[in-house]
């Protein structure tokens, strides 16, 4: 058997690299190595693991659609905690992932001050947001961990998924958001930005809900 380092292994931009029968201590090993400060994103499910390299297409949509977020829930005068993209692991359950943007929006109380996460005491996040989704692998991670709605961009489309029972069904709306378009105005605010720029294309976004909450 061949046995290679991970500094060996080179994931260009946009590519997945994926590992099948990873033990948890495995896992555990490879974060380690791999460190806090970097580029890559990871997903672990039953033995699977997935390592993966955003294109800056790609971080330029998660910033987009985490700021639209952000919004929404400023002009809602919600509270929440905004922990990007922390990684959440349960070894009972062999999951592990790296969302690009998750949010606490019901939960916030109790995440309020915290800088780590231990999904053994605190609670999942209340909005988890993944950018071109290219495997089952991460939706079912999230489904496992227990987060509650997760938003996918890929191809220019947002699906919204909300959980239900073991796993997640596609639905017409959020139900953080309720009464929003929100799939609607994601579409308009990427491609606004686009023609216009991200800040136009924010400030046009927000002018929209205003209008809709008057």
């Amino acid at each position: 058997m061949v046995t290679l380092q991970l500094r060996q292994l080179d994931v260009l931009p946009g590519q997945t690299l994926r590992i099948q029968d990873v033990s948890w201590d495995e896992f555990e090993r490879i974060l380690a190595e791999l460190g806090e400060q970097r580029a890559s994103r990871i997903a672990y499910n039953q033995s699977v693991l997935e390592i993966r390299m955003p294109t800056p297409e790609h971080e330029v949509d998660k910033e987009l659609i985490g700021d639209f977020v952000k919004i929404l829930l400023d002009e809602l005068e919600l509270d929440c905690e905004c922990f990007g993209s922390t990684t959440f692991q349960r070894q009972e359950m062999s999951s592990g992932i790296e969302p690009d943007q998750c949010f606490y929006i019901e939960n916030h109380v109790q995440m309020r001050g915290k800088r780590r996460v231990d999904l053994t005491v605190d609670p999942p996040p209340d909005l988890a947001i993944e950018i071109d989704v290219t495997s089952k692998t991460r939706i079912e991670a999230y489904a496992t961990l227990g987060v509650q709605e997760l938003w996918c961009y890929e191809a220019g489309s947002l699906k919204i998924y909300g959980l239900q029972g073991p796993g997640y069904v596609e639905c017409s709306e959020s139900n953080v958001f309720p009464n929003f378009p929100v799939i609607e105005l994601v579409r308009q605010l990427l491609q606004e930005s686009i023609e216009k720029g991200r800040s136009p294309a924010l400030r046009s976004v927000r002018r929209q809900l205003r209008s809709q909450l008057d």
